[in-house]
């Protein structure tokens, strides 16, 4: 028969082993509810395996610790097994399109930018120079200057001057449109009717393209932005100045520059801007930044430039600047000169802006300006031409609406008929 103290021992070592054990399965749950356990999980078992020691080492018992290492093995493996599940979760639960702005971007370098500049106002302002401020280029190199004979009697022209550009990888097709003869003759009325029937040519040149049959490889010369430089003689803007961007306002986006504004006090140049422009304010959901940096352009509208392609010294330190015997002109000094911020406006911020506005304003009511002409040609003809009194014409949105329908459906028509010969073409190959 057992003993009274030797069946004590053995239920106390039976006690021991199931807090053991029942340690070792809490904390097991412990770290499945929160990886974050698994880091302090063996710091506390081995303060619960010295306090069940203690506790044995009283009644003259000894635990085994190979439960106690066994336990730890498990939550350690099982921790691992944890974070990689997670992983697979994020994994499974991520779609891809988050990567969509990279792939735009790729092709878009890829492809590469381009952008038409039109500059226009009266020889010698400037127009030249500045446009090689901006784009550090020379655009001009064989360029033949008139005397003043030749300039009152020549007529308004226009020129193009292409250059590709590459900065950072990133490549520009940069198109400058001048106007050379502007403003010059003693007459100059209608002086910009050339210009307003450039640009209108050029939307022509795209319409028809984008109504072809191929276009794939349409090339985009309509004018993205006209800079009209302002003289800075005189008091406020002249007849020939406000007849001009009236005319250009609704074909194109129209910045007024100050031209050669170190002829002007700080005073004087106040005073001109408050009579020539007013810049249009941004949208409402811009970010902060974006609405001081828009506020900033809107406070120094008109831009009252300065141009230099030289590069002067003063003081150890080079700069681009016009040297006076009073003193230098730093042309990307903001307290001198506005030239700054029209890069920035005109390149850094706004340019694609000024795309945009041209394909989806401009363009488009030459568009709807056209087919509402062709529209209203087709009747009349169909007027003459039948015997049948024909009912009153619709309103124009109606009609260029119903037109537009016509032209979707009959380039849907077209689409079609190209895949059928296409497959026909490839089941003959076959």
């Amino acid at each position: 028969m057992m003993s009274r103290s030797s069946s004590h021992s053995v239920v106390l070592r039976e006690e021991a082993v199931k807090s053991q054990t029942a340690t070792r399965h809490s904390y097991c749950r412990a770290a499945g509810e929160h990886s974050a356990a698994f880091r302090c999980f063996p710091q506390e078992l081995v303060e619960s395996r010295n306090t069940n020691r203690e506790s044995i080492l009283d009644t003259n018992t000894t635990p085994h610790d190979d439960d106690v290492a066994a336990g730890c093995g498990i939550g350690t493996h099982f921790s691992i097994n944890c974070v990689q599940d997670d992983d697979d979760q994020q994994e499974k639960e991520y779609v891809g399109f988050a990567s969509l702005p990279n792939q735009v971007h790729r092709k878009s370098v890829k492809k590469g930018f381009n952008f038409t500049l039109m500059v226009a106002g009266e020889s010698g302002l400037g127009k030249s120079t500045l446009v090689n401020s901006l784009f550090l280029t020379d655009l001009h190199k064989d360029r033949k200057l008139l005397n003043a004979e030749e300039r009152i009697s020549q007529t308004v022209e226009i020129t193009k001057h292409t250059v590709d550009i590459e900065e950072k990888g990133v490549k520009l097709k940069l198109t400058i449109v001048d106007t050379p003869g502007f403003g010059d003759a003693i007459n100059n009325t209608d002086c910009w009717r050339p210009v307003t029937d450039y640009i209108d040519q050029q939307f022509e040149h795209y319409l028809r393209d984008e109504s072809g049959l191929n276009r794939k490889n349409i090339q985009d010369n309509r004018v993205h932005c006209c800079l009209y430089f302002i003289p800075p003689f005189g008091h406020g803007l002249r007849p020939v100045d406000t007849e001009f961007m009236k005319a250009l306002q609704d074909k194109v986006n129209v910045v007024p520059l100050i031209a050669k504004a170190d002829c002007l006090t700080p005073s004087e140049i106040k005073k001109l801007k408050e009579r020539i422009y007013q810049f249009p304010d941004c949208d409402s959901d811009e970010g902060e930044d974006f609405k001081q940096q828009d506020k900033e352009l809107k406070e120094s509208s008109p831009f009252a430039v300065i141009g230099s392609n030289t590069v002067v010294e003063a003081e150890g330190q080079r700069m681009r600047g016009r040297l006076y015997p009073w003193g230098i002109v730093e042309v990307e000094n903001p307290s001198h000169c506005d030239f700054v911020k029209l890069r920035t406006m005109l390149i850094r911020t706004h340019m694609h802006d000024l795309k945009d506005i041209t394909s989806d304003c401009h363009y488009e009511n030459y568009r709807a300006q056209c087919i509402q002409t062709m529209t209203s040609k087709m009747n009349v003809d169909q007027q003459v031409e039948s015997l049948i009194p024909i009912l009153p014409l619709a309103t124009p949105d109606v009609e260029t609406e119903k037109l537009i329908k016509m032209k979707d459906e009959e380039l849907k028509r077209m689409q079609q008929m190209l895949q059928k010969m296409q497959q026909q073409m490839h089941e003959q190959d076959l």
